[in-house]
């Protein structure tokens, strides 16, 4: 799409005064809802396998169908919106999400389940690919470092309350009852979106070659590499940590609840730290992150005879993937600061096709060769990644 025109976002904040921090928190809302509708089946892979009656590997696509699709839209979401209102579309987008969940948890099979999730992987691209850049759309410079860090940590806080409650909710009353939990709390974020966004026109078109013209930039490039592989290591290892807590740790439903629940904590944790350091020294924020997934990833094998140490090690795991999503976009959105939308739109498209792409690498090796072999591919990529970033840095002057 060399000459495709791609739409800019006004030079300066929508008009939100700086003492209203309710279109941010509501935003925050928006992503937390859409990682815990991707994610849940995370924490209920082993029932949800049971009733539809395929395998853990196989019931573990539902994340790669998503993502994947998820990441093409995420691409296409600058040119395929036009001009229209970035608060219409987000609304509009996450009530499609609270459907996606209601077929969810009505799907009688596999192949209810993977259209159910092919929706809900078409709603998430589109929220991503506005949200991830709507922090300088909200705020000015000096909070823009916060506002981007409150917005990821939907993510990190999805993991804190919607995996671990949802798997709560399943022992209680079945792996729908959560889906159905996720589709009211869609509709619910529907009309706080709608109650608090203001307005978000685009005010002005620049020809910057779209997605293509944000690549040419070195640091753009670089950080979605990173990104790929971090996003990439973190899904093939995670997506099947129930089972390794489950079979190889030995531990039961509520005990793994607690831990998912533990390992959120510290997300949220790490989200806030590390979004803060990414504010000011992106790479080192970067390399910190990444680091720590890889170690987590590579000690969890040999910590699942203990499970004080199979929790340190989730600690570990949270605090440090926590920081992934804020890190890495902070360093593609410094590469190139005058290309926002489209770089936010590669960003978000590269990092979904890697979740899907992950857990689909998880699945045929848990598969083919065990979920020990699951974890040390993932501490393998992410470790790749970490590398990259050694020897990388976003473009601007100055930036670490």
């Amino acid at each position: 799409m060399p000459n495709q025109e791609t739409l800019a976002p006004p030079a300066a904040p929508a008009a939100v005064p700086a003492h209203r921090w309710a279109p941010v928190l509501a935003v925050a809302l928006t992503t937390f809802t859409t990682v815990s509708s991707e994610m849940m089946p995370v924490g209920l892979l082993t029932p949800m396998s049971d009733t539809l009656g395929v395998s853990e590997g196989v019931t573990g696509l539902s994340l790669t169908i998503t993502g994947l699709i998820a990441a093409v839209l995420s691409l296409l979401t600058p040119a395929l919106i036009g001009l229209r209102d970035r608060r219409t579309v987000l609304i509009a987008s996450v009530a499609v999400l609270a459907l996606a969940d209601a077929l969810t948890a009505l799907a009688p099979d596999f192949l209810g389940l993977a259209a159910a999730r092919v929706l809900l992987g078409v709603a998430m691209g589109i929220v991503w690919g506005l949200a991830a850049g709507l922090g300088p759309r909200l705020a000015d410079g000096p909070r823009l470092a916060l506002v981007t860090t409150l917005i990821f940590s939907g993510v990190s806080i999805a993991s804190v309350l919607g995996v671990p409650l949802g798997t709560y909710l399943a022992a209680l009353a079945g792996w729908r009852s959560a889906f159905w939990a996720l589709t009211l709390l869609g509709a619910a974020c529907a009309v706080v979106l709608a109650a608090t966004l203001p307005a978000l026109p685009v005010h002005e078109r620049v020809r910057a070659g779209g997605p293509a013209g944000a690549l040419r930039h070195r640091g753009v490039a670089a950080g979605l590499a990173i990104s790929a592989l971090a996003a990439l290591g973190h899904f093939t290892g995670y997506t099947y940590v129930r089972p390794v807590l489950e079979a190889d740790a030995g531990l039961g439903t509520g005990v793994i609840a607690s831990c998912l629940l533990v390992y959120g904590l510290a997300g949220v944790a790490g989200n806030f730290s590390l979004g803060a350091l990414a504010g000011r020294r992106p790479r080192t924020a970067v390399l910190t992150a990444l680091g720590g997934v890889a170690l987590a990833a590579g000690l969890l094998p040999p910590a699942t005879g203990s499970p004080a140490a199979v929790l340190l090690v989730l600690v570990l795991w949270g605090v440090a993937y926590g920081g992934v999503s804020v890190s890495t976009q902070t360093w593609v959105r410094t590469a190139a600061p005058a290309l926002v939308e489209p770089a936010a739109a590669l960003w978000a498209g590269v990092f979904n096709a890697s979740i899907g792409l992950g857990s689909l690498a998880g699945g045929l090796v848990v598969d083919q060769a065990g979920n020990r072999a699951a974890l040390l591919t993932a501490a393998l990529c992410t470790a790749a990644g970490w590398l990259l970033a050694v020897f990388s840095r976003p473009r601007r002057a100055g930036a670490s």
